[in-house]
This record gives C-alpha cells, sequence and structure tokens, in this order.
C-alpha cells in the first residue's frame, strides 16, 4: 500500500490520544422533487354565429350554454394543475349589448363555459379588448371578481394594483407567476387618465414588471398577444421579443393572437437554464373567419410539466415536458349545432366530412400538427404515460 494511504487510514481510525475513533459520515441531503402539470389554450374567440348556436331560452330568461363546446377537452383541462387560456373577446355584460365581429362583447355566460370546463387562468389583454370601451373591462373584471377560483391577467382596476399585485399560482410547493401584454387594441386607445388599464407590449414596462416579479415565483409565464394573423411562420418582432424576455430569465411564453398554429421553441437563457416558447396556439373556440386557410378550426393545447428539485435550502425549477395536444373546432355546414373543440386523436374523417369547411380530411390535419410542431405533437399514449408518471 502506498505511504500516503497508509498515513490517512491511521490518521481516520486514530484520535487524539490514540484511541480508536468511529469514523463520522456526513450524510448528503435528500434530494426532494415535486411536478405540476400546465394546460394552455390558444384563442376563446366567440363570434356571434357562436353565442346564437349556445343560446337557451326558458321562459323569459334567456342564457347560453357553452358547456357543450369544451366538453370533449374538458378531462385533460381538469387533470392539469394550471389551466390557461386566452378569452380574445371583452366579456362586458348584457347592457353593453352583444355582438361580434368586427367589435365583441360577449355573453358572460361563455365565462361559466371556461370554470366549469376547469380553466384556471384566463387572459384579457388582447386587441379586442377596448371593443366596447372601459366600461366594458371592468364588468369583464367584475365577472371574474365574483368568481374568486379564477385568476384573470392583461387588466386591472387601478394604477396601484398594477404596481402591487403580484398574479402568482402556488401548486404542490410550485409558485407560478404570471404577466400579461397585447401589441395593441385594434385602434382603440386607453383613456387618458387610465393608462395602467390593459397591458400593452412595451419594453421598458416588460423589463420592470418582469424584473418585480421574477424573484417571487419559481416559474414565470409571460402571456403574449402578438405575431401576424394567418401565419404559420414566426416574425421577426416575435423571435427579438422572445430574446428578450430570455434575457429577462423568464421561464414560459404562451402566445396567441394569429389565429393559426406557430411554432414551439426553446431558448437558451444567457444566464443559464432554457425559456420555452409557444409562439401561437392558435384558435381554440371560433369559425372560420375566411377562406384563406382551413387551419383557423385548428388549435393545440400547450402540455408542460414542471419540476421542482429541493436540496437543503436550494431549489432549482425546470420545464421537463413541453408538447402539444392539437384540437379541432368543429361545426356542421349548417352551423347551428354546438361549436365542439376535439382533440384531434377523437378526430374522424366521417365528423370531417360533415364539418362547415369543404373537403377537410383528418390527414391534412394531423399533417400541418407535425410541419408546425414536429416532435412536440403529443399522442394519446404519450399523453396518458405523462399523466401517470411522476
Amino acid at each position: 500500500m502506498p505511504i500516503v494511504c497508509v498515513i490517512a487510514l491511521v490518521l481516520l481510525f486514530s484520535g487524539c490520544g490514540g484511541e480508536p475513533q468511529t469514523p463520522v459520515l456526513e450524510v448528503p441531503p435528500a434530494e426532494v422533487s415535486s411536478y405540476i402539470t400546465i394546460v394552455a389554450a390558444g384563442d376563446n374567440l366567440v363570434h356571434d354565429i357562436i353565442y346564437n348556436a349556445a343560446r337557451v331560452n326558458e321562459g323569459e330568461e334567456e342564457h347560453f350554454n357553452f358547456d357543450p363546446s369544451y366538453a370533449l377537452i374538458k378531462p385533460i383541462i381538469e387533470k392539469a394543475d394550471i389551466a390557461f387560456v386566452n378569452q380574445e373577446t371583452v366579456m362586458g355584460g348584457k347592457q353593453f349589448r352583444y355582438s361580434g365581429y368586427p367589435v365583441f362583447n360577449t355573453p358572460q355566460d361563455a365565462g361559466l363555459g371556461l370554470i366549469n370546463a376547469g380553466f384556471d387562468v384566463v387572459n384579457h389583454a388582447s386587441n379586442h379588448v377596448m371593443d366596447r370601451g372601459e366600461g366594458a373591462v371592468f364588468g369583464t373584471m367584475d365577472f371574474w371578481e365574483a368568481h374568486k377560483e379564477i385568476m384573470y391577467l392583461g387588466v386591472w382596476r387601478s394604477e396601484e394594483q398594477r404596481k402591487t399585485e403580484r398574479r402568482i399560482i402556488e401548486k404542490n410547493g410550485i409558485k407560478v407567476g404570471f404577466l400579461s401584454y397585447t401589441y395593441g387594441l385594434n385602434g382603440f386607445v386607453l383613456p387618458k387618465d387610465k393608462p395602467w388599464l390593459v397591458g400593452l407590449i412595451d419594453k421598458e414596462v416588460m423589463a420592470r414588471e418582469i424584473k418585480e416579479l421574477r424573484p417571487h415565483c419559481d416559474l414565470l409565464t409571460v402571456s403574449m398577444h402578438w405575431g401576424n394573423e394567418f401565419r404559420h411562420d414566426v416574425s421577426e418582432t416575435q423571435k427579438e421579443l422572445a430574446l428578450f424576455m430570455a434575457e429577462l430569465g423568464v421561464d414560459l411564453v404562451i402566445g396567441h393572437h394569429p389565429h393559426v398554429t406557430e411554432p414551439v421553441e426553446i431558448i437558451r437563457r444567457p444566464g443559464g437554464g432554457s425559456m420555452v416558447v409557444y409562439y401561437s396556439l392558435g384558435d381554440l373556440l371560433s369559425h372560420t373567419q375566411s377562406d384563406w386557410t382551413p387551419d383557423t378550426i385548428t388549435g393545440g393545447l400547450a402540455y408542460i410539466k414542471v419540476k421542482k428539485t429541493t436540496m437543503a435550502d436550494k431549489s432549482k425549477c425546470t420545464i421537463d415536458i413541453a408538447g402539444i395536444i392539437p384540437t379541432v373546432c368543429h361545426y356542421s355546414k349548417e352551423r347551428r349545432s354546438p361549436f365542439t373543440v376535439y382533440p384531434l386523436w377523437d378526430y374522424t374523417d366521417e365528423l370531417a366530412s360533415r364539418h362547415y369547411k369543404n373537403n377537410l380530411t383528418v390527414k391534412y390535419l394531423n399533417t400541418t400538427a407535425l410541419r408546425i410542431f414536429g416532435l412536440q405533437v403529443m399522442s394519446r399514449e404519450q399523453y396518458n404515460l405523462y399523466e401517470t408518471r411522476e
């Protein structure tokens, strides 16, 4: 045995008085991991033809039942620890008159449909949020504040609220923070005395709000209403803003607005770690707005699995899985039956043959999903596997 090793052994087993000692071995702290799943949907775009199809008349009480629209994706939404949706249209209340394109006001019963489907986080920073003026924005907030289980994003009651209220959800020991911004307001402007009312894309404001929220959450998520309508390709502005957010330490970006799907990208952050960007999840509930493309009836549910690892007084949060469950919004040629969102894995050619959009096939929808999302597309089998393992 080499001399150095012999000396080491003597020192290990000898005390100061030469008596044998039992060595004390340090046990490394146990590593503890916890997980949550986040599901995110794109534009819930309620045209008048959609809410008229959901209309129910009982005596003189008119209301709307949107539950059938989400029934087939409800099992996916409900299982998620956090479920996000972009509510594209304002829900100010009946006093502002229900309307569709181009200036929307959606029945608040649509909000009940989202609640019943299992959504937890609802975004309102969109280009249509000011369609009926500030009164409808406050009416929308009134509705959500009557349903405390929902967190709404992108609009605020006061400047003080925007500065001080942190929108954070904690599940299974993981704190997820949310911010939200839109590129514009379709030509409408914010009230001069309320420039804080809606989250607009402004780098100076975004940097300030991201830096303030970052230390208070494990996972920082930013909702972005951006991009070019009906374009699958990512714009240079989107790419530039994505890099800007990555540099600030954002973990997850949920994109919407183009009404068609756009790719997912993983961006390495300069300070370490990665940011996942879903550039556009397309439409959740909508009807084909033009003949430009049938892709406005397709969308995607982002499926994100988050892991938090804690050891001693240190913790690390990472996104372990970032997938997509493609969806289809189905409505018949008559467009009078409920508009229904299907997971693409449940959609059939028989249903496609009855869709309002002619010559639609499951093969086309699958091909489009794979072309846009590639390996991020999840099968039913993959989803079930991810749901049953830690």
